[in-house]
Formats: C-alpha cells, sequence, structure tokens
C-alpha cells in the first residue's frame, strides 16, 4: 500500500470483527495487545455496533511475543466462558500474533473440553486483504461452522446474507428489504449475516425457503447452505423502481410465489413517473446531468442502474474495496489501489451529482452536488435507521438528491 493521506482501506480482520460483532449471544477474543483492540472499538462506536461485553483482549507481553506463550489466551478463554456464558467465543487473531504464526485453531481445539461454549477460530490478522475478504471468511466460516444441516422447513422464511455494520445505511436497508418481503410475499426474515442476528437464528438458517444474497462476498456461504441444507439463493440487490420489481419477480421465480399485484402496480406506477427525469436531463442546453459514485461495489452497480432508469450517464465508479473476490464485476466498476488517483478522480469532476463518502465530499469542486451514501464517516454520525438507499423508499430519498442537484444545472 502506498503513501495514504486520509484513511487507509480496513483490512480483513476489520471485516470479521464488525461482522462477528452483530452476532448475539457470542462474544469475540481477540488475542493481541490492547492497543489494537481500543482502536477497534473505537470505530465500531462509530458504526453503532454494541460492543458492551462482546469484544475482549488478552493482551500480550514481549515474552508472549518472542516465546510463542499463549497461557493469556488460555486464561480468558476460561474467563470469558465462566463469566459471560457465551453459546460461541470466535478467537480473532490480531496483527501481532498472526505475524508470529501463533496457531489459534490449536488452541480452541484443545480447550474445547475445559469451557462449555463453542470455539470458533479466526487466524487472519490483516495482512490477506482488505474488509472485503475478512466478511467473506466470517461469512463463510459462519455457514460452514455453526449453520446446522437437516433443519426442518419453515415456510414463509427467508436469510438476508451479505449485511454488515461497515455499509453505510445496511440497517435501513435490511429494514426496507423487510418490508418488501413481507409485502410481496408475506415472508418473514430469519437471519441476517451479520447484522442484528444471533447463534441459534444462524443455526436454523436451513429453515429458509431462500437465501438473499446482497454482494459476492457472501456467494461461497450461499453455495454452502444449498450444498448443506438445499436452500437457493439469489445473488442481487433492490435499487430503484425497475430495479426491485425485477429482483422480487426473480425471488418469485425461485420460491414459486406472486408479487403482491398492489406493490407490483405502485412500483411500475412509479417506475413511469421517473422517465420524466430522462426529458428533463435533454432539456438542459450547457451542463447535462451526470453522476458519480464511490463506495462498496455492489452498491455502485445498484445505485449506477437506478440511474440507468433516470437517464443520467454514470462518469465514474469507484469501488472502495478490492474486487479480486468478485467473478461478474461490471467492467466499468473500477478499483483504484492508490490513493492519490482516487483523488486525482473527484479533483476532476465538475457540475456532477456524486454518491460517495465524506472524504470525497472533501476533494470536490464547489460546483458539485453531493450525497453520502458510504463509509467512512468523517463528518457528523449514522443514526438513523429508517432512511434506505434500496427500494423504493431508497429511490425516493436519492431523488430528493437529484432534485437539489438539477437547480444546480439550471
Amino acid at each position: 500500500m502506498g503513501l495514504c493521506r486520509y484513511l487507509p482501506t480496513p483490512s480483513d480482520r476489520m471485516g470479521i470483527l464488525w461482522s462477528l460483532l452483530a452476532i448475539g449471544d457470542s462474544v469475540i477474543v481477540e488475542y493481541g495487545p490492547a492497543g489494537t483492540t481500543h482502536f477497534s472499538m473505537s470505530l465500531f462506536g462509530e458504526l453503532g455496533v454494541d460492543q458492551q461485553n462482546r469484544l475482549f483482549t488478552t493482551h500480550m507481553s514481549e515474552d508472549d511475543v518472542v516465546m510463542g506463550d499463549v497461557s493469556r489466551l488460555e486464561k480468558a478463554l476460561v474467563e470469558v466462558d465462566h463469566g459471560y456464558h457465551p453459546r460461541v467465543i470466535f478467537v480473532v487473531a490480531s496483527s501481532v500474533s498472526a505475524v508470529i504464526g501463533t496457531d489459534l485453531q490449536g488452541v480452541c481445539a484443545y480447550m474445547q473440553e475445559k469451557v462449555n461454549a463453542r470455539l470458533i477460530a479466526f487466524e487472519q490478522g490483516g495482512f490477506r486483504g482488505d474488509y472485503s475478504v475478512g466478511i467473506q471468511a466470517a461469512y463463510r466460516l459462519l455457514a460452514q461452522d455453526v449453520a446446522e444441516a437437516n433443519v426442518p422447513r419453515k415456510a414463509g422464511t427467508y436469510n438476508i446474507l451479505g449485511a454488515s455494520a461497515g455499509f453505510f445505511r445496511m440497517e435501513s436497508d435490511v429494514r426496507e428489504i423487510e418490508r418488501l418481503m413481507q409485502e410481496a410475499f408475506g415472508m418473514e426474515l430469519n437471519a441476517c449475516l451479520c447484522l442484528d442476528t444471533s447463534v441459534e437464528k444462524i443455526q436454523q438458517m436451513g429453515c429458509a425457503e431462500i437465501n438473499l444474497v446482497l454482494r459476492e462476498e457472501a456467494v461461497p456461504a450461499a453455495r454452502i447452505l444449498t450444498q448443506k441444507c438445499g436452500t437457493p439463493f439469489l445473488l442481487g440487490a433492490p435499487y430503484g423502481y425497475a430495479g426491485t420489481l425485477a429482483w422480487l419477480e426473480k425471488i418469485g421465480q425461485q420460491i414459486g410465489r406472486v408479487v403482491s399485484p398492489a406493490l407490483r402496480a405502485a412500483l411500475k406506477k412509479r417506475a413511469m413517473e421517473v422517465m420524466q427525469y430522462r426529458i428533463y436531463g435533454m432539456m438542459l442546453k450547457v451542463n447535462k446531468p451526470q453522476v458519480a459514485l464511490f463506495g462498496d461495489a455492489p452498491m455502485v452497480t445498484g445505485m449506477s442502474s437506478f440511474m440507468d432508469e433516470l437517464g443520467f450517464p454514470v462518469v465514474a465508479k469507484i469501488s472502495r474495496h478490492s474486487l479480486r473476490l468478485y467473478e461478474a464485476a461490471a467492467p466499468s466498476v473500477r478499483y483504484l489501489p492508490e490513493e492519490k488517483d482516487r483523488i486525482a478522480a473527484m479533483q476532476a469532476l465538475h457540475h456532477t451529482l456524486v454518491l460517495a463518502d465524506d472524504i470525497s465530499k472533501r476533494l470536490l469542486a464547489k460546483d458539485n452536488t453531493f450525497l453520502r451514501v458510504s463509509m467512512p464517516l468523517v463528518d457528523g454520525a449514522q443514526i438513523a435507521t429508517h432512511l434506505p438507499f434500496m427500494g423504493p423508499r431508497g429511490a425516493d430519498f436519492i431523488l430528493e438528491a437529484v432534485e437539489v442537484y438539477l437547480e444546480t444545472l439550471r
């Protein structure tokens, strides 16, 4: 990684931690120095993740590092197990323990008989890639080691895979998906990987009729659940009006259900109404509307499709993370590993609607219009859980920013 002027992309370790912290009845024990965990906790506070009695560190002395002594970890596991009685203890490597090659899986194997909680080890320490690698590892291991096989099917239920606290407005998006699935099919959410869920719900993931996969990092977990439980999955997310209806109809085809006629009619009506933006854009004589997107690749792709509904060309599609895990990434979506290239891309924009993060806002010329759609947060905080970007409510919210932007072009 080159020099970083602002904030570096979070590592795989951070992706693991913010995913696991959303699972109730579990505890994370990080084997590493207290300083690294303290830094993590400050970030999780900004993400709105509840970490009270959920995240612990063993600390490490120089002797532990040099001699490979794991007695601190052994004592910590026993103490946490007896003091908090979690169903699962996730043992996560820090950068220090990963560098010295501590065998966390081996420690968990011989310590399992000394504790009641299930021990599951994550040996990534921040060196295998960015946060997309970490969340893929978290989803995969949960599907493989926590989800149970031979769970009786429960009609009218589904799981969400690919939702984690590190994605801006993710809780709002999950609530919108819940609303849409209830209105379209009368279905209820079982487990969500990984946002506001529990060990028990993950164990029972096999009960669902379908797994809704919001991003490609969760595809390996979905495939494991298909093999283990026979559950089909659909990759994609509902952005825009026409996009939401198409997404719901694909779900209906998979599970043999029909989208509610009332919801279908409402989405078709809204899709027709936004056709006016195509005409409006052609009427402008000087500065034609254009959009730039920066954030998580699935959000960039989904919002780009909504901009296509509006007839607005997207001149920049930049992913916040590496695309090496994406089997079918759109060629137009780019990842810029060097921060200077991203800075240059943002500084070059003029008279553009920019949907990005707070750092991008600081780089933009004043003739642009900005809407925050991505982490990291620098200015302000994420509070609301009812303001999605997905679904028709998300499209309504984005259209308000579009209206402000169009005023600047007149």
